[in-house]
């Protein structure tokens, strides 16, 4: 029997693909593997038919991409909305305008409950939409903006999750925004000052390899437990933590930051390296360089989309952090 096709190398070739000299095998290496029953993990198909269909649409075969993310739909219906989303704006490219817009129009109340769905503005924008991709960003925010302030009792989960996609949707609409150079209104403000809270956690960065200093669930409670004094320079609680750190990753990569990582701290570990000396950001700085030190410790980032998450909480990248900061 022919070898299985995991993950791993599912995530191998969307890399290889766009600079790839011979993208037809890499295709045809991922869409034998489906029609042979060779996805070693079934979970992965629509996965499998998503990474060959982008394949194809950098190579400029839209229709053939086409079919394959249609496949990948009918292959895996229940967590179709992303394959939908791809399908809309190869259909808006393909001049099928009417049809693509109405896939896309489907999924917009997205943009309103999950945190990932900005690639229904990424498919607007890239099929020529960019006005009507402002339009839907605005009345997302409106929407989100509103329900935080009326449901004054949801639980933290759930204010967690809309500070993730305000966060998301305020970034891409002030980008395309400042892409056509329109002038500030309140909603670029705001991204304004989200951006700037990740600047704790970009302050790690540096020009070489770059890791960011992430506390574990136990940890983080026990951390400001015993230095109160620290809770000003974090978060209240260790999902925004975990979050920050997140968008902190994600806004370093955009910016050209490589070798990037996350090192886990311990409340007793700390302790040790800084002894009698006074706890403040300078030295959580130098305890992440010390921990750095040791690539033992070091988790590389981003993990493969199907890899367990870097935060610890055991679930898929794909299913915990990476939502958290799509924009």
């Amino acid at each position: 029997m022919s070898e299985l096709l995991t993950a791993d190398r599912i995530e191998e070739i969307g890399k290889l693909g766009p600079e790839s000299p011979d993208p037809a095998a890499l295709v045809a290496e991922l869409v034998g593997a489906v029609d042979e029953g060779r996805v070693a993990d079934p979970n992965d198909t629509g996965f499998a038919l998503l990474v060959a269909a982008d394949i194809l649409e950098h190579a400029g075969d839209l229709a053939d991409a086409l079919a394959l993310v249609t496949r990948a739909i009918a292959e895996q219906p229940d967590e179709d909305a992303y394959a939908r989303a791809v399908r809309g704006g190869l259909l808006l490219r393909l001049g099928r305008s009417d049809e693509g817009m109405a896939e896309l129009t489907e999924l917009r109340p997205l943009l309103e409950t999950a945190p990932d769905a900005t690639y229904l503005i990424d498919e607007l924008v890239e099929s020529g939409h960019t006005e009507t991709a402002l339009e839907w960003l605005t009345a997302a925010l409106d929407t989100i903006l509103e329900r935080t302030r009326t449901q004054q009792h949801e639980s933290e989960d759930a204010q967690d999750e809309a500070a993730a996609m305000i966060f998301g949707l305020s970034q891409q609409r002030h980008d395309l925004r400042e892409e056509l150079g329109l002038p500030h209104d309140e909603y670029d403000n705001l991204a304004d000052r989200l951006r700037a809270a990740t600047d704790h956690a970009l302050d790690a960065l540096d020009d070489g390899p770059a890791t960011l200093l992430y506390w574990p669930q136990a940890e983080f409670d026990a951390l400001l437990m015993r230095w109160p004094a620290l809770v000003d320079s974090y978060p209240k609680t260790w999902d925004e933590h975990r979050t920050q750190i997140e968008r902190a990753l994600v806004e370093a990569s955009r910016l050209g930051g490589g070798d990037l990582g996350v090192v886990a701290g311990t409340v007793a570990g700390l302790a040790t390296f800084a002894g009698d000396d006074p706890i403040d950001e300078e030295t959580l700085d130098e305890y992440a360089d010390s921990l750095s030190v040791d690539e033992a410790g070091l988790t590389a980032w981003p993990p493969g989309r199907n890899d367990a998450c870097w935060c610890g909480s055991g679930a898929k990248y794909k299913k915990c952090c990476l939502p958290r900061s799509r924009d």
